[in-house]
């Protein structure tokens, strides 16, 4: 069993390597069971296809996505808020540092997408659709944001993010933003354009405005006023 498990890995690793330097397109099955050393039979009897392949990759990026956030809500003595500016910094340096993961992950959020209206689901290739890793994907995909909408929660049980904030679509806001931000790095590191904005002062700058957003400090400091002279 260890030994399936080793060699699973070993065609996954060589499909990333392979999706980062040549791209998932450019990429064939045989190339993949080439560079890691195995017969193209065997890649076959471990994944079906290329799309299957693709699904086991995006099913590994969601779980150690899963690892940064459950990190992040461990770490002691953190209010919700530091968690969630926490939480920012370490997707964007996730990303940086598993390209062909993090766009795995952006490249099943569009397929929900599609997914979930049965005009467009047609146009999935059902071989993606068929795939046990793609359906074990379904019931996995929302559990990142589960701890994320803990973070939330924490926040406003510790009074670092207002009281009357809902936590998950709070969290599915500052999730929105942060897949935005990363996004939009390009453009800013981009030279020659006539903007007041660079990579030095973006980050900075998207933390304090999320964190203004989520403090409140004017309500913040009302309800404290309000509830310490009921006693």
């Amino acid at each position: 069993m260890a030994g399936d498990k080793n060699k699973e890995k070993l065609i996954l690793d060589s499909a990333v390597s392979l999706f980062t330097s040549k791209g998932y397109l450019a990429t064939r099955m045989e190339d993949v069971a080439k560079t890691a050393g195995i017969s193209k039979g065997l890649t076959y009897f471990y994944y079906k296809n290329k799309e299957d392949l693709f699904m086991a990759l995006t099913k590994k990026a969601f779980d150690q996505f899963k690892d940064e956030f459950r990190d992040v809500y461990r770490s002691k003595g953190k209010s919700g808020l530091e968690m969630l500016s926490e939480l920012l910094v370490k997707i964007v340096v996730f990303a940086k540092a598993n390209q062909v993961y993090y766009d795995a992950i952006l490249n099943f959020l569009d397929l929900l997408k599609k997914y979930n209206n049965p005009e467009t689901r047609k146009l999935i290739d059902p071989k993606t659709l068929e795939s046990s890793h793609f359906q074990k994907l379904l019931e996995i995909h929302h559990e990142p944001a589960k701890i994320g909408i803990m973070m939330v929660s924490q926040g406003i049980k510790d009074g670092s993010i207002r009281a009357e904030l809902q936590p998950e679509i709070t969290f599915y806001t500052v999730w929105s933003m942060i897949i935005g931000y990363e996004k939009m790095l390009g453009p800013i590191e981009y030279e020659g354009k006539d903007l007041k904005i660079h990579s030095g002062n973006w980050e900075p700058g998207f933390l304090r405005l999320m964190q203004e957003m989520l403090k409140g400090t004017i309500q913040a400091t009302k309800k404290t006023t309000v509830q310490g002279s009921l006693f």
